[in-house]
């Protein structure tokens, strides 16, 4: 077994199983620091050939409650998202099988990185939400994934409205690939490891290049264009300060519709 503790991130790997779990109490908010361990991480465990999978998890009581949202103004922003959205195509572009192990809640970001992992379980009464609307701005790579992994109506109402669903309805609409109390949720997460394990590690590297040469191209572009939208035209609305401005002095916002 192997062990790695950074400020915001731990890593375990025992055999073929690399365990990533995020720090930073109470709710794992993904600050620019986490951004930067996670990609660091991510791209050491990828230059090991023994490692099969991956496994992200959130330490106590959260899997993550999303980005920072002091990191979302304007002078801010475009940064954050360069480096959100660099550890989001290092999962995307893992060679390893990477699996989600979620639990408390899954919130914005939190649940950006968890809808582009492989395989996601997840605790039945976790909290999922893409509630970035509710500030009056969006989730860009919801925006450009979550439809093809849950259909399109069933991704608006989430974008749009910011509705907090379970791990139960997660799993209903195909966000989860399983659910399970939360005591038992690790000993699923270990079996789906167990099972990947036992397979050729070069199969199943290839089957995932195979399963996703088709959608890789689509999703890059509406992530390209959704971050484009984002910093030429949303981050200079007036809404969009008033939402972060109203979340950060703790008040009721005040939309003007420019």
């Amino acid at each position: 077994m192997h062990s790695i503790t950074s400020p915001r991130i731990a890593v375990e790997t025992t055999g073929a199983i690399a365990r990533v779990r995020l720090h930073n109490a109470p709710l794992n908010v993904i600050d620019m620091q986490m951004m930067d361990e996670l990609q660091a991480v991510l791209e050491d465990i990828e230059q090991q050939p023994s490692t099969v999978a991956v496994v992200i998890s959130g330490a106590g009581k959260a899997f993550s409650a999303g980005v920072d949202v002091a990191a979302h103004t304007p002078d801010k922003v475009q940064g954050m998202l360069a480096a959100f959205h660099s550890v989001i195509r290092a999962l995307l572009a893992s060679t390893k099988v990477t699996v989600a192990q979620v639990h408390g809640a899954c919130l914005g970001g939190g649940a950006e990185v968890a809808l582009v992992c492989d395989l996601v379980y997840t605790a039945r009464d976790a909290s999922w939400a893409f509630p970035e609307i509710r500030l009056a701005c969006y989730p860009p790579v919801a925006c450009a994934a979550l439809a093809a992994v849950v259909g399109q109506k069933r991704a608006a109402e989430l974008i749009f409205t910011g509705r907090q669903i379970s791990g139960d309805e997660a799993l209903a609409i195909g966000l989860a690939s399983g659910a399970a109390r939360l005591e038992e949720l690790e000993t699923i997460v270990n079996e789906a490891t167990g099972r990947l394990t036992a397979l050729s590690p070069a199969a199943l590297r290839l089957a995932k290049k195979a399963f996703y040469c088709w959608d890789a191209a689509h999703l890059e572009k509406g992530l390209q264009r959704a971050e484009q939208l984002y910093c030429s035209e949303l981050i200079h609305t007036q809404d969009c300060n008033e939402g972060i401005r109203s979340w950060m002095e703790k008040r009721p916002p005040q939309w003007t519709g420019r």
